[in-house]
């Protein structure tokens, strides 16, 4: 909600570390890592693992070559049987030899999840192919329910288990391997503009706002240099606050007033365009 500027430097800087490495962490769990691609700095933000277990993961994969399962984990100097509950859910593996190791169930519920499937009819091989896109169909043909709600709850009964357990298992199941920010928008970049020579005065963009600041915010329009929409230009009214208008992440529609090439700097407006 800062952003990169002159307000981090007004807050206690010990307090705005802390909160920064829970927000990676937060962010790193939340997406997941491939065990057999990630370094010692993302692995270090894994929840159960700190930086010398994930030097530790590293070195072990170096040497043994990639991981073939969570299980291995357990075979890593000092990561314990603690530290291997807390992390196996948030690590994946692609094309190893358990298919579930590439979603966020954990370990401890792969019989359920090979219960959930067996039950509404799928085979061991379909999950590691990617095919139980249908899996909520199947849910409610098989619960005989036209709700995906009252399906969840049905089965629920039946396996013995609870229907928010339920639900995340059965949402992982149809994607596996699923990146959430995949669902994120995506700005719609121009074929034409790929560079900052290839910007001309008047042409209409779309855009990632990147920075919020007092004086406006800065936007990133595919290539290395982010515009600035001055807080006069975010909108057709009177706008005091920035953050009123846009927010870090918003995907937004905008238009070049000017281009300094000799400073690399680009001024644009948001006024008169829609979103």
């Amino acid at each position: 909600s800062i952003g990169v500027g002159q307000y981090q430097h007004d807050l206690n800087q010990k307090n705005l570390d802390e909160t920064l490495k829970n927000v990676v962490e937060d962010c790193v769990n939340g997406v997941g890592v491939d065990l057999n691609m990630a370094t010692p700095s993302l692995l270090k933000y894994v929840s159960g693992i700190n930086e010398t277990i994930a030097k530790n993961i590293v070195a072990y994969r170096d040497e043994n070559g990639r991981f073939k399962s969570r299980k291995e984990l357990k075979k890593v100097k000092r990561l314990g049987d603690k530290a291997f509950e807390q992390c196996a859910g948030f690590l994946r593996i692609r094309d190893g030899a358990e298919p579930l190791d590439n979603t966020a169930v954990h370990p401890e519920s792969y019989e359920l999840a090979t219960r959930v499937m067996t039950t509404i009819g799928y085979g061991p091989k379909d999950l590691k192919k990617g095919s139980l896109n249908d899996i909520e169909d199947r849910l409610m043909s098989h619960t005989e329910t036209k709700q995906l709600k009252d399906g969840l709850r049905k089965l629920a009964e039946t396996l013995e288990v609870g229907v928010l357990t339920l639900t995340d298992i059965v949402a992982e199941l149809k994607k596996p391997g699923r990146d959430p920010r995949e669902d994120m928008p995506k700005p719609i970049f121009r074929s034409d503009v790929l560079s900052f020579n290839d910007l001309v005065e008047g042409m209409e963009l779309m855009g990632t706002v990147r920075n919020v600041a007092n004086f406006g915010a800065f936007v990133d329009i595919g290539v290395k240099t982010d515009g600035l929409v001055h807080v006069s230009q975010l909108a057709d009214k009177f706008v005091k606050n920035p953050m009123d208008v846009v927010s870090v992440g918003d995907v937004v529609k905008v238009k070049i007033i000017s281009i300094d090439k000799e400073r690399k700097k680009i001024s644009m407006t948001m006024k008169g365009l829609s979103k």
